[in-house]
């Protein structure tokens, strides 16, 4: 049998990693109305986030309009620019494993 350790997500491997479940605050978008949005990540598309606010509002923000804030399980906070972010997740493994060849 093949024990497979699972990563911890981190600073370092969070592109490569789920982001659905986690606290997102956007820090800068470009319909400045939903600067300061906080909520969780419910949902994720190829292009898209799909936030639920704490009101149990539902948003859907393009990924490459903002710049976001993730608070991880462990209390560690990282921002990334919405492009980097890009993809599904499976497709961003894709691209890590490209690069590493």
């Amino acid at each position: 049998m093949k024990v497979v350790k699972r990563l911890r997500i981190s600073s370092k491997n969070i592109l490569f990693h789920e982001i659905i479940g986690l606290r997102v605050r956007i820090l800068s978008y470009t319909d400045t109305n939903l600067n300061g949005l906080e909520g969780v990540v419910i949902d994720e598309t190829l292009k898209t986030l799909l936030i639920e606010t704490a009101e149990g509002r539902r948003i859907r923000v393009f990924k490459p309009s903002g710049v976001f804030e993730f608070k991880l399980p462990h209390g560690e906070v990282v921002v990334i620019k919405g492009d980097l972010i890009l993809g599904r997740p499976a497709e961003r493994l894709k691209r890590l494993k490209r690069r590493l060849k």
